[in-house]
């Protein structure tokens, strides 16, 4: 079976379940060393188990990318055991979703540390080492909501926007190493989320998509494969819609 990341070391934030498990999973199908993170040490190995391959192929570690502390803290770690992180996936993020006039200022803020400048921290941690090795991949997920908004969803709206324009400023600082950054918009994907939903909410869901179905999480993966692969070298600084057509 090719294997078109073999050896590459790869971190997947938010890993543990959805779209973050699915990526960890084809990222390891694909030849890459996978470190997968969640809240905690129980739900990071939780998944690592599940995912089938060789113990050395993948792991999972805690982390909470809204604290400056521990971003530091297990990013300087893996360097230290893996000496590289050619492949960074951001994907980590919450929601506290709420009208704009009932929202509190900590529904605000946790959304935004957690979601965008969370993105900012394993930036700022991971690109240094990317930049002394000539190489590097980073794969930022948003969502169809930055382009499109959602009433009750003003902070995650700009948050996921913010990663769009963080995504293409630093694709312009770096591109001359050999480095790119792209981002991946999903629309509505068939996760424990999607799946809480009343019948008659999914089917108005799905009226809004022209493909006539929910993406799966493997949909989502597959583009961070291909972008963090040797055929997307000269594709920076641009958002992958994956939405069946909800957006164009």
């Amino acid at each position: 079976m090719s294997e078109p990341l073999a050896e590459r070391v790869a971190l997947v934030t938010g890993g543990s379940r959805g779209i973050g498990r699915a990526i960890a999973a084809s990222l390891v199908r694909a030849g890459a060393r996978v470190v997968l993170t969640a809240r905690t040490s129980e739900a990071a190995e939780r998944a690592a188990a599940e995912i089938e391959a060789p113990q050395e192929r993948v792991r999972g570690v805690a982390l909470d990318v809204s604290s400056d502390e521990q971003v530091a803290r297990v990013v300087a770690g893996l360097l230290d055991d893996y000496a590289r992180i050619a492949i960074l996936v951001n994907n980590a993020g919450v929601t506290s979703d709420n009208l704009l006039l009932r929202m509190k200022p900590e529904e605000w803020s946790r959304v935004v540390d957690t979601n965008l400048t969370g993105v900012y921290r394993m930036c700022r941690a991971v690109v240094p080492s990317m930049v002394r090795a000539r190489f590097g991949r980073i794969v930022n997920i948003t969502s169809v909501v930055a382009e499109i908004g959602n009433a009750g969803q003003t902070n995650y709206a700009a948050a996921k926007a913010g990663i769009q324009g963080f995504t293409r400023s630093l694709a312009r600082e770096i591109a001359s190493r050999n480095i790119t950054v792209n981002c991946i918009a999903p629309g509505f994907i068939d996760t424990d989320m999607t799946r809480g939903l009343d019948e008659s909410v999914r089917s108005q869901l799905l009226e809004q998509v022209p493909a006539k179905r929910l993406g799966q999480p493997e949909d989502v993966a597959a583009a961070v494969v291909f972008l963090a692969g040797e055929d997307a070298g000269y594709i920076t600084g641009t958002t992958l819609h994956v939405n069946g057509g909800m957006y164009m």
